[in-house]
């Protein structure tokens, strides 16, 4: 049986991340993320699997982001009884951030059945509970950078820190067919150099494929040292009018990055003592986590929290858990700083405060992520000028601003120099990035001699 490679999700788009390794000896995947967008899509393509669940010998989660485990629970539910790696900062942070989906979900599908009760329409039922993500969670199975495991014969996996977010990693997979050895890299999703408390990705040889993100694919970030001034302008001019800077935000690894920062500015008194809200009930389990993998973090960060300093604490943040707290910050006229998730603006806690504040002229949108297509978050990123909410539609007048310096995506430069660092390739796969993203790095990966592809979903390539 020749080797092959199926794009699952994650295609020219960037969520529901999931890709599938096929050879004589056993079927892999790759991730499990949950597809995010409109409500309708969202459940159909989530629930549906074009696979054989029964036959996957093992799966590989690169990190704990909802769009590459979010969707770990239902394939559990649909009959997956494989073993399950990733890191063990990633197992303990895929329990939070499942728990929490779940959490989200069943909050989300009360609210909006009050709605559709009021309105005569059908009522919904969540996609999973947070006691099926807490079952989830406990199936995955550890493993350390470097460490090289046996999935069935002749298959072997190893995992490389990717410097994308705590635990994440580079998927190094060995397949041996017909004794020919084939080396596939999946980098997906891949980190920068010079992050806060992360190392930088690690530099990957030995391969003959390559799949790689293309988030970012033709643009490129400013340096990350650049976001910290730009946050500390943004936060001044808000506060001088009186307003409130909303920031949506992934609960995972953005939200300590921008906590790290205000903490610093906060020290060099450079914006003013206001509240700060951290509305997620995940805030303090992170940190918690965090510390718990202090091996995982970068040798800067290591010193600080040596010295009894803590980067994500100060006088003036409060960690949100009680929902009823949350609802009281829409009635708070103060100034403040609110940070809350979800990163693209589909559910959770930040949709209450863009409805109660996004038509207030003083307040500011301060987006620190990546907002995909056909999300709430893209549509404020375009500034549309009326946006819906939970149905109703809002006028958008409060300021937008965007630091993409934040992301936590390698650029197209970026991209290209890890490229260059796995030569020689056969080939590279470009996926997790809108088709325009993508073309732009092929074009340029072409360039340097590289072959590239560009798959489709549900697209099954031969490995040669």
């Amino acid at each position: 049986m020749p080797i092959t490679l199926r794009f699952l999700g994650g295609i020219r788009s960037v969520t529901g991340s999931s890709h599938m390794v096929s050879s004589k000896k056993a079927e892999v995947i790759f991730d499990a993320g949950l597809f995010q967008g409109k409500r309708d899509e969202f459940y159909k393509f989530n629930t549906t699997f074009n696979y054989n669940l029964s036959r996957i010998k093992a799966l590989i989660i690169s990190h704990a982001h909802i769009d590459h485990c979010g969707n770990l629970p239902n394939l559990i539910k649909k009959g997956l009884r494989c073993r399950i790696y990733a890191t063990s900062a990633t197992k303990d942070l895929c329990r939070l951030m499942l728990e929490d989906s779940g959490k989200i979900q069943e909050e989300d599908i009360r609210y909006v059945n009050k709605i559709n009760k009021r309105m005569g329409k059908p009522l919904r039922k969540p996609l999973y509970t947070k006691r099926d993500a807490s079952k989830a969670a406990k199936k995955i199975h550890p493993l350390s950078y470097g460490q090289r495991t046996c999935l069935a014969k002749d298959v072997h996996v190893s995992l490389f820190d990717a410097g994308h977010i705590l635990g994440s990693a580079i998927i190094k997979l060995e397949v041996v067919e017909n004794a020919k050895a084939i080396n596939i890299g999946y980098a997906v999703d891949l980190g920068r150099k010079g992050l806060p408390i992360l190392n930088d990705p690690a530099k990957i040889k030995g391969l003959d494929y390559l799949i790689l993100e293309s988030t970012y694919g033709g643009r490129l970030h400013a340096p990350i040292d650049e976001a910290k001034g730009k946050l500390k302008e943004v936060i001044n001019r808000t506060i001088n009018r009186k307003g409130k800077i909303l920031i949506p935000s992934f609960t995972l690894e953005r939200t300590q990055e921008v906590i790290y920062y205000l903490n610093q500015l906060l020290r060099e008194k450079a914006i003013p003592v206001v509240p700060i809200y951290v509305d997620s009930p995940l805030a303090t389990d992170i940190t918690d986590a965090f510390q718990c993998h202090f091996d995982y973090m970068d040798e800067e960060t290591k010193r600080v929290i040596s010295r009894g300093e803590n980067p994500f604490e100060a006088i003036n943040l409060n960690y949100i858990r009680d929902q009823k707290k949350s609802k009281i910050l829409n009635n708070d006229r103060r100034p403040m700083v609110i940070i809350a998730g979800s990163g693209m603006c589909e559910s959770g806690r930040i949709l209450h405060h863009l409805k109660n504040n996004i038509e207030d002229s003083r307040n500011t949108i301060l987006v620190v992520g990546y907002m995909a297509g056909d999300t709430l978050g893209r549509r404020i990123v375009e500034k549309e000028r009326f946006v819906r909410i939970f149905g109703l539609d809002y006028q958008l007048n409060a300021e937008v601003q965007i630091i993409n310096s934040f992301s936590g995506h390698a650029d197209k430069n970026e991209l290209i120099d890890f490229t260059k660092n796995c030569l020689p390739l056969k080939r590279v796969f470009l996926v997790h990035g809108e088709q325009g993203q993508s073309e732009q790095l092929g074009r340029a990966l072409r360039e340097i001699g590289v072959d590239v592809y560009l798959p489709s979903r549900g697209e099954e390539v031969l490995l040669k």
